[in-house]
């Protein structure tokens, strides 16, 4: 579905190179996990395949076409929720549906949504009203209702407290599983890589490269994370993003 070929980017103000010669593909329902040091250009590889930023050298495609712009194929989840204050979770939810023209909103459906995010019941509330995990369920739920093809996660869970991150680590694994969607999810949190992701990338220190890729069956996932494959994995990448480690 995404195919990455030799990707580098250079940022000319400063000529720091950000990432360099990534060549990676992603296949359809692969929920890839990225992770790797502070300023490695984890970022900067999402908003290459998001369109907003163009690579220096090489080319990114999707099914085959290459990436020239942001496209409603595929939509960003970000770290602090994005959302509409004046609007209420109804409304925010629908947002993206009517951004595309001449698209019918399904009012049926964004309901259908608002309950399967646990928000019934605040669909007529502000988000400023809601707690941080909640506003980052809608962010999700808007994220999801025009179907994407895509989905691109920069951290979205790394401003929440330890139990609503848990919380919302499992229910979007069980929202993946349910709509299918591919999913890229930068994180700092080597467990959380683990947790989600069907393929990890963990990418050097700058410039970024994907120095390597773990597969993960999603039915190896029931033991998780007390699981003995579990700690030698995290062992395995902690080693490998430790300063002294072998892989960086």
């Amino acid at each position: 579905m995404i195919n990455l070929e030799h990707v580098s980017k250079i940022y000319d103000g400063s000529n720091t190179v950000a990432l360099s010669d990534i060549h990676a593909r992603v296949d359809k329902g692969d929920f890839v996990t990225v992770v790797g040091p502070s300023g490695c250009g984890k970022t900067t590889l999402l908003n290459i395949v998001a369109g907003f930023e163009l690579p220096s050298k090489g080319r990114v495609y999707v099914n085959d076409s290459p990436i020239a712009g942001p496209s409603p194929e595929r939509t960003m989840v970000f770290q602090q929720p994005t959302l509409l204050p004046w609007m209420n979770v109804r409304d925010n939810i629908s947002f993206g549906l009517r951004l595309q023209q001449g698209r019918k909103i399904d009012y049926h459906r964004v309901q259908e949504l608002i309950e399967i995010m646990g928000l019934n019941g605040f669909e007529n509330h502000k988000t400023f009203q809601l707690s941080g995990g909640m506003q980052q369920r809608v962010a999700i739920a808007r994220a999801i209702i025009t179907s994407p093809a895509i989905i691109l996660m920069d951290e979205p869970f790394g401003a929440l407290d330890a139990m609503t991150r848990q919380e919302l680590q499992k229910f979007l694994l069980e929202t993946w599983s349910q709509f299918k969607s591919t999913i890229l999810f930068i994180t700092h949190d080597i467990e959380e890589a683990i947790l989600l992701g069907t393929r990890i990338w963990i990418l050097t220190s700058r410039p970024g490269r994907i120095a390597k890729e773990f597969l993960i069956e999603p039915e190896q996932k029931a033991e998780f994370p007390l699981s003995f494959e579990f700690l030698e994995l995290k062992k395995k990448i902690t080693g490998m993003l430790h300063p002294s480690g072998e892989g960086l």
